[in-house]
């Protein structure tokens, strides 16, 4: 245990750990708050579309040789969500036909792009760092690490502040717009700041993982809470908690980053499920 605490002692006199648990505890904070609602409203499944959406996004910002590629890759991404926001209500094509084409259609486009117009030689690593994480998360500049905190300082001041709504929409949308509660521009709001998580999020996990980070904690807590407000703070304080175990154990065993954070969550749901299934026993 000496020897354990020792190494980690040594792995944190760097700062690039510092900045990934920094990053990586304030993207699960985000994607929790917002998870909660989709997961409530069974809107989950978007951020898996999103995130494919993202990944064609910085494939396209790469081969237009740009140096910072997230301006661009937030961009298409918080269109791609607005157009999926809309697609939601069509009578032509419903909400999950529309996921289905563009979150197929970007992760293959993306590819084919990464093929066609590679800029490095290890075209296999690229791609494995863009779906699953790797260690880019350990690459992080103080200046990312305060774009993650200005994200997230947004997320929470607009969760609190739209509290009440978000409650009346996630349980009783119909009776929420006839009370004259705006939920159009909520939903707009809500698709926009999700699109901006995911973006940060693929820097943690990688595409391909991005909804375990909005889906996992949320259900998780929901196995054990009963209460909106109660499951909201217990998804992200589980949230939070799996980030930084599982970026500190990457970091001391050298496992991919997104992969041990999402399993480390795996591990959470499999005991609050537990925990959950013993309770409605005892009951």
């Amino acid at each position: 245990m000496t020897a354990l605490f020792a190494k980690l002692a040594f792995y944190w006199s760097y700062p690039f750990v510092r900045c990934a648990l920094a990053a990586g505890v304030l993207i699960a904070l985000c994607s929790s708050l917002l998870g909660v609602t989709l997961v409530l409203r069974r809107l989950s499944f978007i951020g898996d579309g999103l995130s494919h959406v993202a990944f064609g996004s910085m494939s396209v910002a790469a081969v237009a040789g740009l140096a910072d590629r997230m301006p661009l890759t937030l961009a298409l991404t918080m269109v791609c969500a607005v157009l999926l926001l809309r697609s939601g209500h069509s009578a032509r094509m419903r909400g999950d036909a529309a996921i289905a084409i563009l979150s197929v259609g970007s992760l293959a486009a993306g590819y084919l792009l990464m093929n066609l117009f590679a800029a490095s030689s290890n075209l296999s690593g690229d791609v494995c760092t863009a779906l699953f994480g790797s260690t880019s998360i350990l690459t992080l500049t103080p200046a990312e690490v305060w774009l993650c905190a200005g994200a997230a300082a947004v997320v929470v001041t607009l969760f609190l502040l739209f509290y009440n709504k978000l409650f009346a929409v996630t349980f009783d949308e119909d009776f929420s717009r006839a009370a004259g509660v705006g939920t159009k521009r909520l939903d707009l709001l809500l698709a926009l700041l999700f699109a901006a998580v995911i973006v940060l999020s693929m820097r943690l996990v990688g595409s391909l993982l991005v909804s375990a980070l909005v889906v996992f904690p949320a259900v998780s807590a929901m196995q054990v809470f009963g209460s909106f407000r109660a499951v909201t703070v217990g998804a992200a304080a589980l949230s939070v908690t799996c980030a930084a175990v599982g970026i500190l154990t990457a970091v001391l065993a050298g496992t991919p980053v997104g992969a041990t954070v999402v399993a480390v969550e795996l591990a959470a749901f499999s005991l609050f499920w537990a925990v959950g299934r013993m309770r409605g026993g005892a009951a």
